[in-house]
């Protein structure tokens, strides 16, 4: 959830330092820090606020020091003050530490160090273990951290620095917190992503769970936690650039990413439907295991379940094949029923999700067989599935996710057509007119992208609208998930409350919501619930509200039923969705624009959430 960067080297470091806070800020902003070793003596600034916040704090002057850390945090444990904010020393000034994730017996360390004499200056969890690492230090950085990593519980990834050895960064993680390691001319890197030094080397080696990273600048050794030899690691070419996480010429990364979904969508079906042929490797089960499925579980969090929730319409309408999916923070918790025929689907856009990583751990523990659809190679849920589908969105910067959002879409729906060939429960025919259709849907998004009357619509309703201070979005069918994924939207970036309900369910209480300052959206796309939607717009209407439908071209009578109006290209309505989301995410964008908001870091949330 935190964003953390190490460097030591022959350079002077704190610009290089800073520079990758600021890669790192859609990690966690609400307060950051630095440490450097200077002149034999651990340097710390942190404050409140943005890196920018930091930067200011401690000026353009030229410290000479080549080994130092930082830090930018999304608070978990206490509140956001700057005594919370990382990095910690030790109370003699030997060590420092920052973390991210979590040390979930830190009540009882904190306790523990209060009654060995040291004096606690914070809330965190943090804090407990820079005094553990002082008292277990005896001028071995790697043997200290040894001894005390099998005292903590929990999920995190910290790096430590001692004062007395003037060139060396430890490292250790546990469970899904993620750090890799970049390789450069006689000197290293270590981060929690890697655009944090992707400017400065493209030479990366990943940092496995249970392991100890000794870096100095000649290269990084890989020590197992419990002991023995060194492991080697291969040293990778990465194979994103700098220019990846630039913004382009758009005024926001949101605004960039959007626009990217023609190519995220064309480069996740690519060779995987091509010529009239499905191929869809890395399920890690053989055609027969696959085709012997009786039942899929599909486990997420916030976008990515949405994703998954349109995956459930079309595995049943398509293979027949009884599917559910569920929420990974309250999956984890139920006593569910499956067996050896069930496979799960887990989403996760970082791969790093500690609630659908802890639900993937669960389902393997029962025996069931994982598949892991995710954006990050190498990530966490990578190493604990049995099989792994990858979007290839690229890399995603903005808080609210858009292009890996309708990568995760196109990507099920692949799977769910690969799973209806092989229980042969479509025609070939009908295969092969859906294949064609997932061919010509980036063109599809792209011809809606370059539409100047769809854009000026959506900002005239975000002038508009944007002082309403409720929306409530109704759908059937597949269009549900399209609207509760728009609803999220428009609470992530403008912070206006949102229900998004299915349209049926309406009288059953939401009705009650209805005024002429509510403005209702609604997914009406063509379908065969279509005039079931319709007839809720009717009742809408009846109520004063103001509706504004996203329709298939060519609609020509939902005028009598919506005041206003956002057309998308026509395909097969399975396919709608992908279509359907582009409006929705575009009206949140520029509602949140006209509110003078922060859209690529919403206040309280970040990209990746790595706590539960």
């Amino acid at each position: 959830m935190c964003g953390i960067i190490g460097y030591t080297g022959p350079r002077a470091c704190k610009g290089l330092i800073l520079d990758g806070l600021e890669r790192l800020e859609y990690r966690g902003y609400d307060s950051a820090g630095i440490v450097l070793l200077e002149d034999g003596a651990l340097v710390r600034d942190r404050t409140v606020g943005k890196v920018a916040d930091l930067r200011r704090l401690v000026g353009d002057n030229g410290s000479p020091a080549t080994l130092g850390m930082g830090h930018t945090r999304w608070a978990t444990h206490g509140g956001v003050f700057d005594r919370n904010a990382h990095p910690f020393l030790s109370n003699d000034g030997r060590i420092a530490v920052l973390m991210n994730g979590i040390v979930e017996n830190y009540v009882d360390l904190r306790a523990e160090v209060v009654a060995g004499g040291h004096t606690l200056s914070s809330d965190t969890d943090t804090e407990a273990l820079v005094h553990l690492l002082a008292d277990a230090y005896e001028g071995d950085l790697v043997e200290a951290v040894r001894k005390v990593y099998p005292r903590l519980d929990g999920h995190f990834a910290f790096l430590a620095l001692a004062r007395d050895e003037p060139d060396r960064i430890v490292a250790a993680r546990l469970a899904w917190p993620p750090l890799v390691v970049g390789k450069g001319d006689g000197e290293m890197y270590i981060a929690s992503f890697l655009p944090a030094f992707l400017e400065q080397t493209r030479q990366v080696q990943h940092v496995e769970e249970g392991e100890i990273v000794d870096l100095r600048p000649d290269g990084a050794r890989f020590w197992p936690i419990a002991g023995g030899p060194a492991r080697e690691r291969a040293v990778e070419e990465a194979d994103a650039t700098i220019e990846v996480a630039e913004k382009g010429g758009y005024e926001t990364f949101m605004l960039k990413e959007i626009h990217e979904q023609p190519r995220a969508i064309a480069d996740t079906i690519g060779e995987r439907y091509r010529d009239g042929e499905l191929h869809l490797d890395g399920i890690g089960l053989s055609d027969a295991e696959l085709a012997e499925i009786d039942r899929v579980l599909i486990v997420g969090c916030g976008t990515a379940l949405h994703a998954g929730l349109v995956g459930r319409y079309l595995i049943e309408e398509w293979a027949g094949v009884a599917t559910e999916a569920d929420v990974a923070s309250e999956w984890r918790y139920r006593k569910a029923v499956f067996d050896p025929r069930t496979l799960v689907l887990a989403i996760s856009q970082s791969g790093e999700t500690a609630d659908t990583l802890a639900a993937v751990q669960l389902a393997r523990e029962r025996g069931a067989r994982v598949v892991a659809i995710t954006n990050v190679m190498g990530s966490a849920v990578t190493r604990v599935a049995d099989g792994v589908l990858y979007t290839r969105a690229g890399l995603e910067i903005s808080v609210g996710s858009s292009k890996c959002f309708t990568a995760q879409i196109a990507l099920m729906t692949l799977f769910a057509l690969r799973l209806a060939q092989l229980r042969w429960r479509l025609e070939p025919a009908r295969i092969a007119e859906i294949g064609r259709e997932l061919e010509r849907l980036p063109e599809l998004v792209q011809r809606l992208l370059d539409d100047a009357a769809m854009h000026a619509k959506v900002e005239q309703l975000a002038r508009e609208f944007s002082t309403h201070r409720f929306f409530l979005f109704l759908g059937r069918h597949i269009g549900l998930p399209i609207c509760q994924e728009g609803a999220l939207k428009l609470k992530e970036l403008s912070y206006i409350p949102t229900d998004a309900y299915a349209a049926g369910e309406m009288k059953h209480g939401p009705i009650a919501l209805l005024t002429d300052e509510t403005p209702v959206v609604a997914v009406a796309t063509d379908s065969h619930v279509y005039e079931k939607i319709v007839s809720n717009l009717q009742e809408v209407k009846a109520r004063g509200a103001a509706v504004i439908a996203v329709v298939t071209e060519g609609n020509t009578n939902i005028h009598e039923h919506a005041q206003h109006v956002i057309e998308v290209p026509r395909t097969l309505p399975e396919l709608e969705p992908i279509l359907a989301v582009i409006p929705l995410q575009l009206l949140a964008y520029h509602i949140a624009r006209e509110l003078g908001l922060d859209i690529d870091k919403p206040r309280n949330l970040a990209k990746t959430v790595t706590v539960e």
